[in-house]
């Protein structure tokens, strides 16, 4: 039986904005490569500093772009997340319906949050994110029937700064007899919080996403070590190595699978597009390997591309390659 992924996360609009220099990094205090999260009062003296030269404006979150991706393939989806009463809250609920992903988008007081995307030459990326109306998701949004009918339930780490919604999102996803992915999503995050996401991780998670930095922050080691220590603590283990590939441990065998060739644009959601495939692929019954070569194609596929999603056009092919795929 093909199985159903519903995620949870912030829900945000993404600005998409290439810069030929990182003073403006530097300026407002933005960690090349990290994701901070920024007071409105920020947001706007960001937003008018860099909106005359935004590129894109596309729906975007961790989970979310996850989510889309395993819709795009023609999984059954859903996604829990806040809004604002707002058109930017309209244009995400609308987005999703479209994309045949079940919206639980609650309504907040605040504005639909932004993730102003900075996009250096190198295609690294560097996010200052204002939540808004995201922020308000709180766990006493949750009830258990949002969670019954789906095997799988993916949870960004982003959500790190709400212990009470995390914990009781994973309880009841847990307690619908789902299995629970994790994307640590943010080196960042991890080291202010990782006490508690270890906490999480022994308690409820199957399936952990961690890139090499946020592998190091929460194991203290290398990828290859840090697979291992990830593996004690979860059924499967993945960590993203970037232009090298990806590494994943399941039933005590490693596995390595390379990035494929391609032309980086814009690195923005290739692990959350990963993380898609991977899930894809484990609710399609594949094997491990089969699940890791998945992940590498959407990964190599979505940064050719500027923003956290892959044309619409390509799709297509991309199915045909998975079909193809031993």
């Amino acid at each position: 039986m093909i199985k159903k992924v519903i995620g949870i996360g912030n829900a945000l609009v993404d600005a998409l904005i290439p810069i030929k220099s990182e003073q403006i990094l530097i300026d407002f205090e933005l960690p090349k490569g990290a994701s901070t999260i920024v007071s409105r009062e920020k947001f706007l003296d960001i937003l008018h500093e860099a909106e005359p030269f935004i590129e894109k404006k596309v729906a975007g979150g961790s989970a979310a772009n996850t989510i889309h991706g395993i819709a795009a393939l023609g999984m059954q989806t859903g996604f829990i997340g806040k809004i604002g009463e707002d058109v930017y809250g309209n244009f995400l609920e609308s987005d999703m319906k479209e994309r045949h992903i079940t919206p639980f988008l609650l309504k907040g007081k605040h504005e639909t949050g932004m993730a102003i995307t900075f996009i250096t030459p190198d295609s690294e990326r560097t996010f200052a994110v204002y939540l808004g109306a995201a922020l308000e998701l709180d766990a006493n949004d949750l009830f258990e029937e949002m969670f019954q009918g789906y095997d799988y339930f993916h949870i960004e780490g982003y959500l790190i700064q709400n212990y009470d919604l995390m914990r009781r999102a994973m309880f009841l996803a847990k307690q619908s007899g789902a299995k629970i992915s994790l994307d640590l999503a943010s080196y960042t995050m991890v080291e202010w919080h990782r006490a508690f996401l270890q906490e999480m991780v022994e308690k409820y998670v199957d399936i952990i996403f961690a890139n090499e930095e946020e592998a190091l922050a929460f194991t203290g080691k290398q990828p290859d070590d840090a697979l291992l220590k990830l593996s004690e603590k979860s059924e499967i283990a993945v960590v993203k190595i970037g232009k090298k590939g990806a590494l994943a441990f399941y039933q005590n065998q490693k596995i390595y699978e390379p990035a494929i060739d391609a032309s980086p644009i814009d690195t923005t959601g290739a692990g959350d597009l990963y993380a898609s495939g991977f899930l894809y692929g484990l609710g399609m019954g594949y094997n491990v390997h089969k699940c890791a070569k998945i992940g590498s194609l959407l990964a190599g596929n979505v940064i050719q591309y500027l923003g956290a999603k892959i044309n619409d056009k390509d799709w297509e092919q991309i199915k045909q390659e998975i079909a193809n795929t031993p």
